[in-house]
């Protein structure tokens, strides 16, 4: 879990009013087009694919609480977002909620947009977590924000910093926040190249591909080939099989919506949070936190983070909800279930509360 965050603000409070939204992978790769480093930043996204490191590394991650400890004593993930918080800011005694992000951006393609967008609610008296997921295409219908797709909220945010005068980060945890009825306290960004060097620190996930899957993009790389059946994915498969989406290969594969695109991300998710409470985990944990440090940004200060270990360090899949989100495609739009949102509104305020069992939810 690596904490630096490319001079993000320190943490501001985001809106609480509630809003309504109306088998084996064959591949080339070029290795030097696929190891660009950008700036550092902290915590562990299996993304979904926030971004799913993220959650990894501090809902996992955090039962090697020693070695990342020492970590944080030796300086190795300092952040620009402070090192104290106020006593009762504390991860220790206060249930915070964490956006996490996932962007589009990868060698040959600079992006902004985040297709993967989780919001995971902590609670330090119950030790538990509910994480809800949203589908890239929603339709965001906001009082206050252009309707658009939740995915380019961010970017038009970025784009616009110099005449709003506010950070894109701060302005999307307000948003998010009144989205889904809750603050935001926090958020993590991982761009693709981190989850790959993730996955593959940590050695090739198992997973069971549903349907054999075929796409290829000579201007950004992409070169999807993944067979339906059990197989073992290393970093660059395992994003091809949580991001694929349709087929231009002939023969064509079957299409993928958003929804089936959720379930492989949790797929991958817990395959990771097996990795990692393995004793192989164990044992490759600062490789992936180096992974995640060149490729993920935060505003989350180093005293937060250290606290955040010592109060989940024996947190595990059991106690993590999942709640993905839902909805109808009407191209180009993922009309979300009214029901599904408000539920997952519901338990996240309830996990603030206190109130959810934390049952974990199987992908």
């Amino acid at each position: 879990m690596t904490t630096r965050n490319n001079n993000l603000p320190s943490r501001t409070p985001g809106g609480s009013n509630r809003g309504r939204p109306s088998g084996t992978a064959s591949k080339s790769r070029n290795t030097a087009a696929s190891k660009t480093k950008p700036k550092k930043g902290p915590f562990a996204r299996l993304a979904r694919a926030l971004l799913i490191l993220l959650l990894v590394a501090i809902l996992a991650g955090l039962g090697y609480g020693g070695y990342l400890w020492w970590k944080l004593e030796h300086g190795v993930f300092n952040t620009d977002a402070g090192g104290s918080i106020d006593p009762a800011q504390s991860a220790s005694v206060k249930p915070l909620t964490i956006l996490l992000l996932g962007t589009d951006n990868r060698p040959k393609h600079a992006s902004n947009l985040t297709d993967v967008i989780m919001v995971a609610s902590l609670n330090p008296d119950t030790k538990s977590a509910t994480v809800v997921s949203l589908p890239r295409d929603t339709l965001v219908q906001l009082s206050g924000y252009k309707q658009t797709k939740i995915n380019e909220v961010y970017t038009r945010f970025k784009r616009n910093e110099a005449e709003s005068g506010k950070r894109a980060e701060d302005q999307i945890k307000t948003m998010m926040g009144k989205y889904l009825g809750v603050e935001v306290d926090y958020v993590v960004l991982l761009d693709f190249q981190g989850f790959r060097d993730v996955v593959d620190k940590l050695g090739k996930v198992s997973v069971n591909i549903s349907r054999d899957m075929c796409y290829t993009d000579s201007v950004d790389g992409t070169d999807i080939n993944l067979t339906k059946g059990p197989a073992k994915l290393d970093g660059d498969s395992a994003l091809d099989y949580v991001r694929y989406r349709k087929s231009n290969c002939k023969p064509k594969t079957a299409a993928s919506d958003d929804f089936d695109r959720n379930k492989r991300q949790n797929e991958v998710l817990n395959a990771l949070v097996d990795k990692l409470q393995s004793l192989g985990g164990v044992l490759k944990i600062g490789g992936v936190l180096d992974a995640v440090d060149d490729n993920m940004k935060t505003d989350i200060e180093g005293e937060q983070i250290k606290d955040l270990i010592t109060t989940y360090m024996k947190i595990s899949k059991s106690d993590i909800e999942f709640k993905p989100v839902t909805g109808t495609w009407h191209s180009p739009f993922v009309y979300i279930n009214d029901k599904e949102l408000e539920a997952a509104k519901q338990s996240l305020q309830d996990r603030i509360a206190g109130k959810s069992s934390g049952a974990a939810v199987a992908p």
